[in-house]
């Protein structure tokens, strides 16, 4: 990381991820080897990264060529107008997709999906998978690498560097 007073510890990593509504998703087009990135809404339980989707298309063909992923995941921002800068929060996943094959653990996934998104509607969350859990794809990304970074300033005015906490 260029920025080291920019940046954060693993745990301030996590907080961002927990906290981001979606992430950008990077990985290798596996039809001609160019970057694709693709948006996602993940959800994190314990050391892993899941996230649904279609059992088939081109992120679902990238990922069973070439594993490999990058995730960005973005928490607060805030413009900063008399300074010329934001502030924000980030956090950037390197690590190893495998689809999710165990049902009992695509249900789990699935369910902490719907517990970060859908929280209001989880009286239906076991017709929902009795229709649809045989169509839908989860994936499983094991963070192999976690580094965070933030741009914050404190109430006077100065920015807080190298992990200070107001």
């Amino acid at each position: 990381m260029r920025r080291k007073d920019h940046e954060m510890d693993y745990n301030f990593g996590l907080y961002v991820i927990d906290k981001s509504q979606y992430a950008v998703l990077s990985m290798i087009n596996a039809s001609d080897k160019t970057p694709y990135c693709v948006p996602i809404s993940p959800v994190r339980i314990e050391n892993n990264i899941y996230f649904h989707g279609a059992l088939s298309g081109q992120k679902t063909d990238n990922l069973n060529v070439n594993p490999n992923v990058c995730i960005s995941f973005v928490g607060d921002v805030n413009p900063v107008s008399e300074k010329y800068t934001t502030e924000f929060e980030s956090a950037i996943v390197k690590g190893t997709a495998e689809n999710v094959t165990d049902e009992n653990e695509k249900i789990e996934a699935l369910r902490a999906i719907c517990l970060k998104y859908a929280a209001d509607n989880m009286d239906n969350f076991k017709n929902a998978i009795d229709k649809s859990l045989f169509r839908t794809a989860v994936w499983k990304i094991e963070i192999k690498e976690l580094t965070a970074k933030r741009k914050k300033y404190g109430k006077d005015g100065q920015e807080l560097k190298f992990g200070k906490i107001e």
